[in-house]
């Protein structure tokens, strides 16, 4: 780590002392006499360690001090002073100072104390990296598609993010992205520097994930050997994912409900109430309320976590946003397994449109993983391209008949890949591609329309 040190004090013996022991470190060093002059160069440049003295000849170091804070540098302060007094050292760390020093100093000690603030520093720097990398990883433009669901899917996050809401459902099915979502609604809140925790109901048995999600006391069953915080506690301040929650235990599904009317639970085998500020996405691709009428969900559950729900679009519904998706994983395994694969032939990509996408995204992600693992060219073509069992090709036989195969078919997969194939092939002329189909051209329309082609 480069390290840039700024002395502040007006004695220059003292300066010149500093200067030379920081720069034997290694150190880039500038100094000044006065707190103006420090202030100057510390909005002009980037420093990691400040060494300020309390009195100065133009302010005191506290006004000094309040100013840098204004800065909103990275850099630590140390104050040093021959006024040692408990009043100003507790002002100065209450304004921020990481420590304070007295003269006369021993300056080993004064360079044990820079080598903790500097630590300081690095952790400041990498939290910050972190938060960044986090914040551009889950931004909502990772969020790919253009499709008009997905606007409106754009618009509810968006809201929902800078919202006050602490209970959001995320229903759909599996593979659209409940996971991806609720991490972008966690990261672009104000919640977002705060933890995100998340768990899938279906990992663990009941008693293993009461323990999980609300901890446990030391001795409440066979293997507590010690005291555990659950993820609802750990989360405190951030938000909690439930993932499958349509799968939780009854009799857990209970003690989920006293929390989020309560916002407070107990260890197992605690007695002691414990109170957390956490948001709560739950998500689930079950049908919640064919599992209520089984007696499988409780349905007051189902009323206190669907105050703001939000659906997820199947891919199949998403139109175009196929072909975006395509480019994005194309482009992201290109690179992951170097090899120069520049794009996706038009075959491959009418193939890939005709598809009924039963997995969504998940399913899509890992059909263009595979293509690019056994793509031979600079292009993904229909032979790289492996699909799922209803994707088998409907074989003509005799004039006006076509072979049903033997795993059957997507009778609507197969409708859209038609339509499609028409439309490409006549370059979007609708009245031509009609006439392909043998189709009037309003039943084609009416046909395009409902299985919401563009």
């Amino acid at each position: 780590m480069h390290v840039r040190v700024m002395i502040i004090e007006d004695e220059q013996l003292i300066r010149w002392s500093l200067r030379q022991k920081f720069e034997a470190r290694g150190f880039e060093v500038e100094d000044a006499e006065t707190g103006g002059d420090g202030l100057a160069a510390l909005e002009n440049g980037v420093f990691d360690l400040v060494m300020l003295d309390y009195k100065l000849p133009d302010m005191t170091g506290l006004e000094v001090l309040k100013r840098i804070r204004k800065l909103a540098t990275d850099a630590v302060v140390i104050m040093m002073t021959a006024y040692s007094t408990i009043e100003s050292a507790v002002d100065a760390i209450k304004l921020g100072a990481y420590d304070y020093v007295s003269k006369p100093f021993d300056m080993e000690e004064v360079l044990r104390t820079a080598d903790k603030a500097l630590e300081t520093t690095k952790l400041r720097r990498e939290v910050r990296e972190l938060r960044r990398h986090l914040e551009d990883e889950y931004g909502i433009n990772r969020i790919i598609g253009r499709s008009p669901v997905m606007l409106k899917l754009f618009d509810v996050i968006d809201r929902v993010s800078k919202s006050g809401a602490s209970t959001l459902f995320l229903r759909g099915d599996s593979g659209t992205g409940k996971d991806l979502v609720a991490r972008v609604i966690h990261y672009n809140s104000d919640r977002g520097a705060k933890p995100f925790m998340n768990i899938t109901c279906t990992a663990l048995s009941e008693t293993l994930l009461e323990s999980e999600l609300f901890g446990h006391e030391k001795g409440s069953f066979t293997d507590a050997r010690t005291q555990k915080k659950g993820l609802f506690e750990l989360a405190d301040g951030g938000t909690i994912f439930l993932d499958e929650v349509g799968d939780m235990p009854l009799g857990l599904q209970a003690k989920l409900l006293r929390f989020l009317e309560e916002r407070a639970f107990r260890r197992v085998g605690g007695t002691q109430e414990i109170r957390v500020d956490v948001r709560v996405i739950a998500a689930t691709n079950r049908d919640i309320e064919k599992a209520i009428e089984d007696g499988k969900f409780r349905a007051d559950l189902m009323f206190r976590l669907n105050v703001i729900p939000i659906e997820l679009p199947l891919l199949r519904d998403r139109g175009d946003d196929v072909k975006l998706l395509t480019r994005h994983f194309v482009t992201q395994f290109s690179k992951e397994f170097r090899k120069p694969i520049s794009d996706v032939t038009g075959d491959a990509y009418e193939r890939l449109l005709g598809y009924d996408w039963p997995g969504n995204v998940r399913e899509l992600r890992n059909v263009l993983e595979r293509a690019v693992l056994l793509c031979r060219g600079d292009k993904i073509d229909t032979e790289d391209i492996v699909l799922g069992r209803q994707d088998t090709p409907a074989k003509p036989t005799k004039p006006g008949k076509i072979e049903l195969p033997q795993g059957g078919l997507d009778l609507r997969a197969l409708e859209r890949d038609l339509l499609r194939q028409a439309l490409a092939r006549t370059k979007k002329n609708q009245a031509q591609a009609a006439k392909l189909l043998k189709l009037p051209r309003d039943a084609f329309r009416e046909r395009l329309e409902k299985l919401k082609l563009d």
